[in-house]
């Protein structure tokens, strides 16, 4: 499980320089899994237990509309923290699955154990800013591309930023975290074919 903390440590050291202490708490709270493809990692209607770092795999964030339609908002191949970030950090419940589409290597920490280890810590606080940060980044930049992209373009900046999920993720999640249609979705791709 080495492997593990070893990716997810390259990763953090591209955000925060994690020192050796750090490390050693992360060794302590971090507890590895192995998920099996389409399973439901945290429910809807339920408060997330878990912060996951994917170390290798796909995974998705969705959620039920109004017509009991799936609306894929998040789609994160590994190495990345993931979870449901509003829900996890208020211990409030989610309207949001966590849905792993291939298998998944993960290492998750519990919401208490993060306050544990934060307290522990030398620096897990700044790297653990730095990471809702760039999750606000990323969401804003989404709903940017929502606003200003046509479909078109949010495809094939999609195609270009994360080519493991256009080959990884079934056509109808990758349209609706798109927010088209998947008829529109196999036009636009055949169009650029």
């Amino acid at each position: 499980m080495e492997r593990y903390f070893d990716t997810m440590f390259a990763y953090i050291n591209q955000i925060w320089d994690i020192p050796d202490g750090d490390k050693a708490v992360c060794r302590q709270f971090f507890k590895s899994i192995q998920v099996k493809k389409d399973t439901i990692l945290e429910p809807a209607g339920k408060i997330p237990l878990y912060h996951n770092f994917i170390v290798s795999g796909v995974m998705r964030n969705f959620h039920l509309d109004e017509k009991g339609n799936e609306v894929t908002v998040d789609l994160n191949n590994g190495p990345r923290f993931f979870t449901s970030y509003f829900h996890f950090m208020n211990r409030s419940i989610s309207n949001e699955n966590l849905q792993c589409l291939t298998d998944c290597e993960i290492l998750r920490i519990s919401r208490d154990d993060v306050d544990l280890s934060a307290a522990m810590g030398e620096t897990q606080k700044d790297y653990t800013i730095k990471v809702l940060q760039q999750k606000m980044e990323q969401d804003k930049e989404r709903i940017n591309d929502m606003g200003n992209l046509t479909a078109e373009q949010r495809y094939l900046k999609l195609l270009r930023n994360e080519p493991l999920i256009i080959q990884h993720v079934p056509l109808k999640y990758i349209a609706s975290y798109l927010g088209i249609k998947p008829e529109s979705l196999s036009r636009i791709r055949r169009e650029i074919t």
